[in-house]
């Protein structure tokens, strides 16, 4: 957080000993700093956040540290994946499964994306033209070098974690993904810990209103 931003020079000058302790908090996480930005990036600009000021500040800061426009597409590419989750969550309740009969996309997925669940199996029972539309768009982010496998693997860890979503199943199986392409467990902390940033903007948003709803009062 920068104590130059109005909101956040509001909050010291109100609460000094909240504001030190904010950012303490936002200077915790133990993430190179390029690293950093791209995670809470993805955390801002996932659909169920989708926080523009600090998508805009995080971005900034992403290409101030030296990340490309090919990098940050990329991290917005993995992001936009997460409305799966409507289908991921939803097949297992249904009946059923069905026997799959496309066992070829299945090898293709495996190949592409690096892993397999459970839950692919069903949907691609169900609905097999669906498989194979999802399976070229969650894998255009993974084709070339742009990011490695296991930072593509943190950015599904934020965006799972994050307090707006915190999807279970996704998060336990791309820790377990990050971890095989070598994330230590004091890097996958670190990413929780970006993610639990967003907490922060619950001042940030309101404390403006605050102050504009005191303006009005006192006028």
């Amino acid at each position: 957080m920068n104590p130059a931003d109005a909101v956040w020079q509001a909050v010291a000058e109100s609460d000094p000993e909240f504001f030190a302790a904010c950012a303490a908090l936002a200077e915790a996480p133990a993430l190179e700093p390029k690293v950093r930005e791209l995670i809470a990036i993805a955390v801002n600009a996932s659909a169920t956040h989708l926080h523009e000021p600090g998508l805009r500040r995080h971005i900034r800061g992403a290409l101030a540290e030296g990340a490309s426009r090919a990098e940050i597409t990329a991290v917005l590419q993995l992001v936009s994946v997460v409305g799966i989750h409507a289908v991921s969550t939803g097949v297992p309740l249904l009946p059923g499964p069905p026997e799959a009969t496309r066992p070829e996309l299945k090898a293709e997925f495996i190949a592409r994306r690096g892993y397999w669940d459970p839950v692919w199996e069903q949907v691609l029972a169900l609905d097999p033209g669906f498989f194979a539309a999802y399976l070229e768009f969650s894998a255009i982010p993974w084709q070339g070098g742009t990011l490695s496998p296991k930072l593509r693997e943190l950015v599904y860890v934020a965006i799972d974690a994050s307090a707006t979503h915190m999807y279970v199943p996704g998060l336990k199986v791309h820790i377990e993904n990050a971890l095989g392409y070598g994330a230590t467990p004091a890097e996958v902390m670190a990413v929780l810990e970006v993610a639990s940033l967003i907490g922060l903007q619950t001042v940030e948003v309101a404390m403006p209103i605050l102050l504009e709803e005191l303006r009005e009062a006192e006028s």
